[in-house]
């Protein structure tokens, strides 16, 4: 049986810092906030992090919008699918890995109609084999159907093992302890957690392929099996 491989999708596949930088440049220009308004907005971004009601408070307030801040959370979000592309190489690296002989899969949370066109936008769903989006099946991670959910629509079995690579030590490596998978935590220095908690612990997507593609489908082998 092909070994199985599932990615989180914002932050994972998808570099989501580069499409905020994008948003808060359009939103600057538009509201002729100044020219170092775009660069206050990432900071702003990068302390709130996964915390957007925290962030687009904070926007709100820093340039006396008039909206509240779920208004300009929603234009956000409109927005978003349409500045997002993947991480430098991501879609080689898919690529190679299902001419190797993996099952490819997405596992995320979302909205299904947003994060479906994040996935489509990008053309992430020509590179792999089945996806799962929380918003759409009524399942959220780390619950251990989201995982099994995605995996069957690749084809694949959770029962067989395999891996899920991701940012999120509570979503992505939780959930993958609890659908039986093997994990590989991408790092961006977020989370205030033991490295521990993985197992592989990486910078980068790129590396989280190398590793899952020099592992094989976690039962020891060297290489994918066929």
């Amino acid at each position: 049986m092909s070994p199985l491989v599932l990615f989180d999708l914002d932050r994972t596949l998808l570099d989501l810092d580069a499409a905020v930088a994008r948003w808060a440049a359009e939103l600057a220009e538009e509201r002729g906030l100044g020219p170092e308004a775009a660069g206050l907005i990432t900071a702003l971004d990068a302390e709130a992090r996964t915390d957007r009601a925290r962030f687009f408070d904070g926007v709100r307030r820093r340039f006396g919008l008039p909206e509240p801040a779920a208004e300009l959370w929603e234009a956000f979000r409109r927005r978003l699918p349409s500045l997002v592309d993947c991480y430098p190489g991501v879609r080689e690296a898919l690529a190679e890995l299902r001419a190797g002989g993996w099952r490819v899969g997405i596992a995320t949370n979302g909205s299904g109609e947003r994060q479906l066109a994040k996935v489509r936008r990008t053309g992430l769903d020509t590179l792999i084999d089945g996806y799962a989006i929380s918003g759409a099946e009524g399942v959220h991670k780390p619950a251990a159907e989201l995982f099994a959910i995605a995996a069957r629509r690749c084809g694949a079995d959770l029962a067989a093992g395999g891996w899920m690579v991701g940012d999120d030590p509570a979503t992505d490596v939780a959930g993958a302890r609890a659908a039986g998978l093997r994990s590989v935590w991408i790092d961006h220095g977020v989370w205030p957690v033991d490295a521990n908690v993985a197992d592989h612990v990486v910078g980068h997507v790129l590396a989280g392929v190398s590793v899952v593609r020099e592992a094989g489908s976690g039962t020891g082998a060297g290489g994918p099996a066929t």
